[in-house]
């Protein structure tokens, strides 16, 4: 129990953990990438502007040619291959290559080794396009040939109103990529290597934090096994000293007022060990299911059987309350033909003893809540599990049981807690059986919390409905095999 703690402790320290690092990991790398982004379009803007600059103005004089169109001197052109050739050197060592276009779109001078064949599109934004070397002009989707990324910038030179060209500008997108890739392997071998660690130390941390769970629950356990020998011992001693006066009494030959007198008081001294002893055992009952201390062993129990013995137990108690009590058990279905199935439709896994005693406390709160003249019913029935996507049987088949009774009933506002320890409806109340009034605060409260401790001991869930003078039914219901 302590290990499975710890081990979900650790589960979560590293979980937790886990998510924050893959958080701030997620947001270094969409900065990282976004910064990089901005600064190859800061360069490929920067470059477009001097080149521009170079084209338009004075301040590359030396380097700019124009030539006369048709000899008309407000139209001319410029001679790139002129004036450009000395920046192809520089453009390739910054990895940066230089496209000059005519107005119409025509390609007339690049510092490319083969033409990209994308249309012109004016955009100083950035963009970034997907090529693939000699296909075809709109080629910009991944092929089986080899693609080529490039990030763009695209701008249109004009002198005078007259458009010259379009110059755009490439830079390789691997740039962006080559970095981004090593800045996700170094952020996932990082954040391995911190889970790792976290996890260790949350499996160290996490065992320093049940220490003091661990020795506290030795010293439950210490005390529980006391305790039941410590409170046990005595009333055994007080029932069996009891028992032998009450046996002197009834041998002795003459019946005196004092005689009497002891007799009565010795059998209420009986009565209250007996109710002593039944509450030191609920109790221990209840802390060992709790604490896990439990280890009742589990077997095929048949239930049919079971209930049998339980409802013919009942009937010898109570033969003045004029009660009906009987069993129904619900037969199985016509379809049904597998003879070891037919055989074991009513076994499931579990312990003989504390279902025995589950169903007791169920019958019993029955027949005691139930007045003269009234009836107790009792069913079992398998209930089928059916895949809903497939419709074939599956292995959750579970088994019903349902205690009803035409008794008092119990109000609306006391169901919810009607599971809890020493929780009494009305401790003041009565219940009348016949012409007989029996107090109710003969019961110690804990009744159907052991029922409803050994239903979830056993997987299972139990619910009540109930109307007041109407009656009461506990529905139990029971896995047949117990998940791992």
């Amino acid at each position: 129990m302590f290990q499975a703690t710890r081990r979900r402790l650790a589960i979560w320290y590293t979980t937790v953990t886990a998510v924050l690092l893959l958080l701030f990991a997620s947001g270094v790398y969409l900065y990282v990438r976004s910064t990089l982004i901005e600064r190859i379009d800061d360069t490929l803007n920067h470059v477009v502007e001097i080149v521009e600059r170079c084209l338009t103005t004075s301040r590359c004089a030396s380097t700019l040619i124009f030539e006369p169109i048709d000899a008309d001197a407000d139209k001319f052109r410029i001679n790139v291959e002129a004036s450009l050739r000395d920046n192809t050197d520089t453009v390739e060592d910054d990895h940066i290559d230089l496209e000059w276009f005519s107005p119409t779109g025509k390609l007339l001078w690049s510092t490319l080794s083969e033409p990209l064949n994308i249309p012109i599109r004016a955009n100083r934004t950035g963009e970034t396009v997907r090529v693939v070397k000699g296909g075809n002009e709109n080629s910009k989707l991944l092929t089986s040939r080899s693609p080529l990324l490039l990030r763009q910038v695209t701008q249109r030179v004009e002198v005078r109103r007259q458009v010259l060209g379009y110059l755009r500008v490439s830079h390789p997108w691997f740039e962006v990529t080559k970095p981004s890739r090593q800045l996700i392997f170094d952020l996932a071998l990082g954040i391995g290597l911190m889970v790792l660690s976290v996890g260790a130390s949350g499996w160290f941390l996490s065992g320093k934090a049940m220490e003091p769970v661990g020795e506290s629950y030795q010293r439950l356990k210490q005390f529980t096994a006391d305790a039941s020998h410590e409170l046990r011992s005595p009333i055994t001693l007080i029932q069996t000293n009891v028992q032998v006066a009450l046996a002197d009494l009834d041998l002795a030959e003459t019946e005196t007022t004092t005689s009497l007198q002891y007799r009565q008081q010795l059998k209420m001294v009986e009565r209250l060990t007996q109710r002593l002893g039944k509450l030191v055992n609920d109790l221990l009952f209840l802390a060992r299911q709790d604490s896990g201390i439990s280890k009742d062993a589990f077997s095929p129990c048949p239930l049919d059987a079971l209930l049998m013995e339980v409802v013919e137990e009942q009937q010898l108690l109570v033969p003045e309350k004029e009660i009906a009590l009987s069993l129904d058990l619900v037969d199985p279905p016509a379809s049904e033909t597998s003879p070891e199935l037919l055989e074991n439709w009513f076994t499931l896994v579990g312990n003989w003893d504390q279902l025995v005693r589950l169903f007791t406390n169920l019958i019993a709160n029955a027949l005691h809540y139930t007045p003269a003249g009234g009836r107790v019913k009792v069913e079992l029935a398998r209930i089928e599990g059916i895949n809903r996507v497939s419709g074939l049987r599956n292995t959750n088949a579970q088994l019903q049981v349902k205690v009803s009774d035409t008794g008092v009933g119990i109000p609306a506002e006391a169901l919810p807690r009607l599971f809890d320890r020493f929780y009494r409806v009305d401790p003041a109340r009565t219940h009348r059986t016949g012409n007989t009034a029996t107090a109710s605060a003969t019961g110690s409260g804990l009744g159907l919390a052991i029922a409803q401790a050994i239903v979830e001991h056993h997987q299972g869930h139990i619910q009540v409905e109930s109307t007041q003078g109407i009656g009461t039914t506990f529905t139990v219901i029971l896995p047949i095999t117990l998940e791992s």
